[in-house]
């Protein structure tokens, strides 16, 4: 995989060394500049800046409200409340020219349901409503006359996020943030961390490709799909691994009338609208752990599984054309699908911001707030988020999230 020179950092000592500048790395640099401005020195080491086959790049740019968990609730309400937001707040990092609005298409998820598992879904409806979603659940009669364009005869019913749910432009979150961030002192430097120098339970050094060994107050992992390549180096473990994900776009020869939800069918095949296009996406099959540079397509996954899916699920699917796949990563936590988020017990300066699942770049706005809040005062002063804390994985304590995509 090809990558920008690398270059060396200004200085020889910083208070955080952030090893990723995506949307979590970026995120974190952000807060902790916006709370500290130049009391604290700040370094962002990316190892690709084009951001080319980054997780943030190769998303499919979406936030939902549709949790089991409150906190994984509150979270995302957070993220909407800043992506509504976004260009207003980040409009003075962008003198001469317009902030980036990241276009927020507030269309929903419509989550389909098998008549067994109307129960659940709607247990998780009213927990999403009493902390303020504005999910509903629709019964199959409801949802065909909602959206004729959907089979319901497998269907119990769907629940469907009728506000603050939908999908915006990742780049624009990411850039914005990274503008932000420089503005305000923090230092992007393109370069690759290649070891960690340790001494009385610390991270003291940090190691990059150009030869340069510089010291660090605090150290935060967020290093997406490459987490655990991160973690080894201070003698550290974590269940996260890459895991493909294939997206494709296409055409129909049947439009689809009125604003159309992102569908999840029961097979976990989702769709959406992209202008006149749609795109679409599922988990592999025989999903595994990918190799760190692996992002070749496997285009048999849509002849085999996606378009079956989407035939059954939208009739009006009958005749398909590709325009258009691409294959990204997820950081994923073989545990139990959720963040890790917080300091090493052991290694004490060593802070995780990782293994988000897939939901990294919608928690990233929340995660990077709280990893700053870490950071500067010791503990999370908004949204609490000791669930995602590091001690649950020695322990063998999932913390589980029933609404995984």
């Amino acid at each position: 995989m090809p990558i920008p020179p690398y270059k060396a950092p200004k200085q020889r000592r910083y208070d955080v060394v952030i090893v990723g500048g995506a949307a979590v790395g970026s995120s974190v640099a952000y807060w902790l500049s916006t709370e500290m401005g130049e009391k604290i020195s700040v370094l962002v080491v990316e190892r690709d800046s084009s951001y080319e086959f980054s997780s943030t790049a190769l998303s499919t740019s979406a936030i939902r409200q549709q949790y089991s968990n409150p906190i994984n609730v509150t979270i995302s309400q957070f993220g909407v409340e800043i992506i509504r937001n976004f260009a207003d707040r980040m409009g003075k990092f962008f003198p001469g020219e317009p902030a980036p609005d990241l276009g927020f298409k507030e269309y929903g998820y419509l989550y389909c349901c098998t008549p067994e598992g109307v129960d659940a879904a709607k247990d998780r409806v009213e927990l999403q409503r009493n902390l303020g979603a504005h999910t509903v659940f629709l019964d199959p009669g409801a949802l065909k006359e909602k959206f004729p364009w959907v089979n319901v005869e497998d269907l119990g019913g769907a629940s469907w996020g009728a506000e603050a749910e939908g999908w915006f432009d990742s780049m624009g979150l990411l850039t914005g943030f990274r503008r932000g961030a420089r503005a305000q002192g923090v230092e992007y430097v393109d370069n690759a961390v290649t070891g960690l120098g340790l001494e009385g339970g610390t991270v003291k050094t940090v190691q990059l490709s150009t030869g340069e060994v510089i010291s660090c107050g605090t150290l935060v992992n967020a290093a997406g799909p490459r987490a655990q390549m991160i973690a080894a180096m201070a003698g550290l473990s974590i269940p996260v691994e890459p895991r493909k994900r294939h997206s494709f776009v296409f055409a129909s020869a049947t439009p689809i009338p009125g604003r159309m939800p992102n569908v999840i069918d029961l097979t976990g095949t989702f769709v959406r609208p992209e202008g006149e296009l749609f795109l679409t996406g599922n988990t592999p099959e025989n999903d595994g752990p990918a190799g760190y540079d692996d992002f070749e397509t496997r285009h048999e996954e849509f002849e085999e599984r996606l378009w079956p899916s989407l035939w059954h699920r939208i009739p009006a699917f009958d005749a398909l054309r590709i325009q258009q796949s691409w294959t990204g990563h997820y950081e994923y936590n073989t545990l139990d699908h959720n963040g890790i988020v917080g300091f090493h017990p052991e290694v004490t300066n060593f802070m995780f911001a990782n293994g988000f699942s897939g939901h990294g770049l919608q928690q990233s706005p929340a995660v990077g707030r709280a990893v700053m809040e870490l950071i500067v005062h010791g503990g999370f002063r908004t949204l609490d988020l000791t669930p995602f804390r590091y001690e649950r994985i020695p322990a063998n304590e999932p913390f589980l999230e029933d609404a995984v995509i």
